[in-house]
């Protein structure tokens, strides 16, 4: 195939956005790319994806003719969570960057006030905890914070730090947001998860309740795994994933 006429500028600015520059059609003498070329070019890709859902439309075949099926009706909820994430994969370019933690602090932290936080009405878990401590590394890099405008070419940073947190209910995914999550204490977050967990799965969380988040966290640890890939929750630009911990031996140095 031949080589995309383009500048290395404009071939780093589609590396960025994600998009395939052998895709992009040149406006410039003898199809040259320019970066408005790349952004436009983008902008389709999004709103391709926005009105699709992402979700491909290919035929299903008869399952029957293998064996019995049964036919379930897809709540709303679920078909929106679908629509919504095969979005974000689709326009969203996905980067993954894997660690390991050490948190006997943590811990220790989560014994030291747990009854603390039990007697205020919360549960200190991991993801409490992970709430406050995300909230305050937002303030320190506030390009997380952010969302892309490519309509108007602009990043919106946003300055207040709103956490959303992936919770599991019968009717699918929900996310819950806590608000103004870099100006509470922990146990203050521990508590409003509690209650907002609980809304979800009583089916009784106002749609308020679930927008406005700038950041999102889901934890996979009440099933177990060790490293896995979330996907972004549009229009945010980053997520953070947790997985289950576990005791290991670590050397010491001596």
């Amino acid at each position: 195939m031949p080589t995309a006429p383009a500048a290395p500028s404009v071939r780093r600015m589609a590396r960025e956005l994600g998009v395939d520059i052998n895709q992009v059609a040149g406006s410039g003498d003898a199809g040259r790319i320019s970066v408005e070329d790349v952004k436009n070019h983008a902008k389709r890709l999004v709103a391709g994806a926005a009105r699709s859902g992402g979700v491909a439309s290919e035929a299903l075949p008869d399952f029957s003719r293998w064996g019995a099926v049964e036919r379930q009706p897809m709540r709303a909820v679920r078909r929106r969570t679908a629509e919504h994430l095969a979005a974000a994969w689709a326009a969203i370019p996905h980067v993954t960057q894997f660690d390991v933690a050490d948190t006997t602090a943590l811990e220790e932290l989560r014994k030291k006030y747990a009854k603390q936080t039990e007697a205020a009405g919360g549960n200190l878990t991991v993801t409490a905890v992970a709430v406050k401590v995300v909230a305050s590394a937002l303030r320190v890099f506030p390009q997380f914070n952010t969302s892309i405008d490519l309509e108007n070419d602009e990043i919106i940073v946003k300055k207040y730090v709103n956490i959303g947190v992936a919770v599991d209910t019968d009717r699918g995914l929900l996310v819950p947001v806590i608000r103004n999550a870099d100006q509470k204490n922990i146990i203050q977050i521990a508590v409003e998860l509690v209650q907002l967990s609980e809304k979800a799965r009583s089916r009784k969380i106002a749609l308020e309740e679930m927008q406005g988040g700038t950041f999102s966290i889901s934890n996979l640890g009440g099933i177990g795994g060790t490293y896995f890939t979330p996907i972004v929750n549009a229009p945010e630009v980053a997520i953070l994933g947790i997985s289950r911990a576990s005791t290991q031996p670590k050397f010491d140095g001596n």
